[in-house]
């Protein structure tokens, strides 16, 4: 993956529907020529022309059969976490005259699961869809831009196939539940943790180093091209979940066997913004040979006697890093 500085800036965050960040689609009112489940997969959608199924052509996103009575199709996703939505990505890929004329998408706040009984709201209204096309679009400026969502509503008009939906947010956590000497995964993603910048992520994105689980292959993590600079390396900054003092690591190169890092260290500051450029970097792991396909797990050797509100992850010289947990107390 190359970067892509033409996508608009909520791009760069969390995509809250995402299957492996634990986003589930519950419901759809028909899926007959293709899963609904596809809507939510973490790769790009594919086409393949002579792979046909009993009910017609095989497709990689959702599709519902021709509606022939009044209506329209839907779709209920629950989000991973609950967060701020701030923007949306509902591709069409490969839909080339079977896409909807237009979608809408609404949202509600349903902790406890109901969200057939929850309140929703229009966070999407009616946009157009083109066949075989991307569509970046932001939630609507309104009182609900700034609410709570657990989960998102896709409505199709009338009928067709979407091949991927991604729901790019903020995730919010009460942070007034977490004890003081609690141990917390500041660097979860579903705690909400971020990578906020790198040098490169030319194979895969950063945020990938935040999801939950191990990673399943080696595109389900962080790896940069080679690094040919002399005496250079590269790095990924993240912005914890919390401000707080790290106890605690583990960095995880699984599936990376060829191409690990040769070695690492870990840095941290205190910043009340994402403008590090005059941030005091201090050593919170020295630097520590890599080994292919390895939870790297640390306690005595990590240095953190101050609160910290980021983190710089740094690799010699290149490589690809599946996770990085990072737990400790909030401060």
């Amino acid at each position: 993956m190359t970067n892509d500085t033409q996508a608009p800036n909520f791009t760069k965050l969390i995509d809250l529907a995402a299957e492996r960040f634990g986003g589930k689609v519950l419901w759809c009112t028909d899926d007959f020529f293709a899963a609904k489940e596809n809507l939510i997969k973490p790769e790009k959608a594919i086409f393949i022309p002579e792979k046909f199924t009993e009910r017609g052509k095989w497709m990689d996103g959702w599709e519902s059969r021709r509606k022939r009575t009044e209506g329209h199709d839907e779709a209920v996703i629950q989000l991973g976490a609950a967060g701020v939505i701030k923007g949306f990505d509902v591709d069409t890929a490969h839909f080339l005259g079977n896409q909807p004329q237009y979608c809408t998408i609404d949202a509600c706040y349903a902790p406890d699961g109901n969200w057939e009984k929850a309140e929703w709201v229009e966070v999407l209204g009616k946009t157009v869809l083109n066949p075989g096309s991307q569509h970046l679009v932001p939630v609507h400026h309104s009182p609900s831009a700034d609410r709570l969502f657990t989960h998102v509503k896709l409505h199709i008009y009338p009928d067709g196939g979407v091949a991927r939906l991604r729901v790019y947010g903020e995730v919010q956590r009460d942070w007034t539940a977490v004890k003081a000497d609690e141990l917390i995964d500041l660097a979860s993603a579903q705690n909400g943790a971020l990578s906020i910048q790198c040098n490169d992520m030319f194979f895969s994105h950063m945020n990938n180093l935040l999801m939950p689980g191990r990673g399943i292959n080696m595109g389900d993590g962080w790896e940069t091209k080679r690094n040919r600079t002399p005496n250079n390396h590269d790095w990924v900054i993240i912005r914890l979940a919390h401000k707080g003092i790290l106890k605690k690591a583990l960095i995880d190169t699984a599936h990376f066997k060829g191409n690990y890092p040769d070695s690492f260290t870990l840095e941290g500051c205190s910043s009340d913004t994402d403008d590090l450029a005059n941030a005091k970097w201090s050593t919170i792991i020295e630097r520590t040979k890599m080994q292919a396909h390895h939870e790297h797990q640390f306690e005595k050797e990590v240095s953190c006697n101050e609160p910290v509100t980021h983190v710089r992850l740094n690799i010699f010289p290149d490589g690809g890093v599946s996770r990085i947990r990072l737990w400790g107390t909030i401060a």
